[in-house]
């Protein structure tokens, strides 16, 4: 286990952080944080419909780090920061997992019907920036994202 966590991110130094989770990179962990993404967002001034679509989002983005970044091998950690900002919410997720190439991240064809693949689209429609950078010093990867308040979906 580790004890890293975040700072508020330069680029948000006016964001106010609302909660850090360190959770165990398996599936069965994402019930026990679903509600609170969701009363966070809430607190953030979302309504009900936006709140339940960053859950959505979060979700999914967790699911990756489990599935891809770590393959579902229940091993690692996953850190979940959410802050309050003036624009909205930032959500912050930090994996050591091997380093993941963003340009590889990308959705299926929404033409080619069949299950799965379509995570990293939900995300990137659902929020409003989605950005990956390299996990502080140098290890795993870090995701931010963020969704405005009074923005459209």
């Amino acid at each position: 286990m580790t004890s890293a966590s975040f700072q508020v991110p330069a680029s948000e130094d006016t964001a106010e952080p609302l909660l850090e989770l360190h959770f165990t990179a398996c599936a069965d962990r994402l019930k026990l944080i679903r509600d609170s993404i969701r009363a966070t967002a809430r607190m953030c001034g979302f309504d009900d419909g936006t709140a339940q679509s960053i859950v959505l989002a979060v979700d999914e983005a967790c699911q990756n780090i489990i599935v891809h970044g770590y393959g579902e091998r229940g091993e690692g950690i996953v850190i979940l920061g959410l802050y309050r900002s003036d624009a909205g919410i930032l959500v912050r997720l930090r994996d050591f997992a091997p380093r993941v190439d963003p340009t590889k991240v990308k959705p299926r064809a929404l033409n080619d019907v069949r299950p799965g693949k379509l995570g990293s689209y939900f995300i990137r429609e659902i929020m409003d920036t989605v950005e990956f950078r390299p996990g502080p010093e140098g290890k795993g990867n870090l995701l931010e994202m963020t969704k405005h308040t009074g923005e459209p979906q």
